[in-house]
């Protein structure tokens, strides 16, 4: 993975326009999670450090594209951005057929997603985007799946594309956890739904010892095995999926461990009575919520004993506290490990942030879906850019 680093160019006098992620909640015009936009400043800070003149874009939500929508717009990040680095950041709201800014500055381009052509990655749009820098610096890697013309498309038209400090940070902690890691190998994946993680855990069962999984995955495993598992979220559809992934694993000589015990409940509910119960036993009314104190600590033996750690989803409900224990055990025996750990997706972020463990987790991704694409092995559009225009 060969790319230009946005930190080793000479930026002195130019101008640069940055492709961040900026896209965070806003309820009543206030931004209720600032992450992504921490995480941007190192980069920001860095352009300017080096001398250049700045433009930042980014999208925000799903506007229709093309139109103009004040619920999409970018000012209350130009206000935060403002406070942040303590000079006025205007947001400038017609760019597209030009813009400037003075060394030293930063300019806020409004949202990409008001531009048509973009999510189509037009080339005349990216000709456009491109035409107003000297330096194209992608940083967003949470949009690095996504063939866009602010993500690709100026990228590669623009005089010189490369890698902000986010984006550089990003892919190395995922080639250390997933492209030359340490063994013993253990990843985590839970969630809801097995249909949308399906490739996620055969590509993983390549790379890891271990393969822990939560939530609706595991409970169709249980299923497969002929275990019951009572009303619990499962896709029954997908059975044979299961029992060749299991197949697999003991093929090849890799362990997916299954719950001895679990948390049930009789209603998805956070008042719910939460009883442990062995497999074996779950009844018909029965909801899994959560893996059982037993399970627990066996995983927690296995993490104990790891290298590397993968992790995406939580194992249980964490949101509800009665159902919350299984995530918990399993991220205190990440911190416990001394592992090289990265962990991704909006429910591991929340778990963590919950649990207290931000700071024990070696790497934690802000991106969704490109974290996902990257467990599977996929191409990411806007990482292949940067490779083409690596010097």
């Amino acid at each position: 993975m060969r790319y230009n680093k946005m930190e080793t160019l000479d930026l002195k006098g130019k101008t640069v326009l940055i492709r961040e992620d900026l896209n965070v909640p806003i309820h009543d015009g206030k931004i209720t999670s600032d992450a992504r936009l921490v995480a941007s400043m190192k980069t920001i800070e860095q352009a300017l450090k080096q001398g250049a003149g700045v433009l930042v874009m980014s999208h925000l939500g799903r506007p229709d594209e093309g139109v103009y929508n004040a619920e999409f717009s970018l000012e209350p990040v130009a206000a935060w951005l403002t406070n942040a680095l303590g000079q006025e950041v205007p947001l400038v709201r017609d760019w597209i057929d030009g813009v400037s800014v003075e060394s030293g500055k930063v300019k806020l381009l409004e949202n990409t997603r008001f531009l048509v052509g973009e999510n189509k990655n037009n080339a005349e749009l990216a000709s456009k985007m491109a035409a107003l820098c000297d330096v194209f610096v992608m940083d967003a890697f949470a949009t690095a799946h996504r063939a866009a013309a602010s993500t690709v498309g100026v990228g590669d038209q623009a005089k010189v594309a490369c890698a902000g400090l986010v984006l550089s940070e990003e892919l190395d902690s995922l080639k250390k956890g997933l492209v030359a890691p340490e063994s013993p190998i253990v990843a985590i994946v839970g969630g809801s739904k097995v249909s949308t993680k399906l490739t996620v855990l055969n590509q993983l069962l390549d790379k890891v010892d271990v393969l822990i999984t939560g939530g609706g995955i595991t409970n169709t495993l249980l299923l497969a095995q002929g275990l019951p598992v009572g009303k619990s979220l499962v896709e029954a559809d997908l059975v044979e999926d299961a029992k060749a992934l299991l197949a697999k694993a003991k093929a090849t000589g890799k362990n997916i461990p299954l719950p001895v015990d679990v948390v049930v409940g009789k209603a998805f509910d956070a008042n719910t009575e939460a009883t442990v119960k062995k497999v074996a036993d779950v009844a018909e009314d029965d909801m899994i919520m959560d893996i059982g104190p037993e399970t627990a600590k066996l995983y927690a033996e296995l993490i104990l004993k790891s290298k590397t750690v993968v992790w995406n989803g939580p194992v249980g409900v964490f949101e509800f506290a009665s159902f919350a224990e299984g995530t918990k055990a399993l991220g205190e025996a990440i911190k416990q490990s001394g592992a090289f750990s990265i962990a991704g997706g909006g429910d591991t972020v929340a778990a963590i942030e919950q649990f207290g463990l931000t700071s024990d987790i070696s790497y934690i991704s802000t991106a969704g879906g490109a974290f996902l694409e990257f467990l599977e092995g996929k191409e990411l559009p806007a990482v292949a850019m940067l490779e083409r225009r690596a010097n």
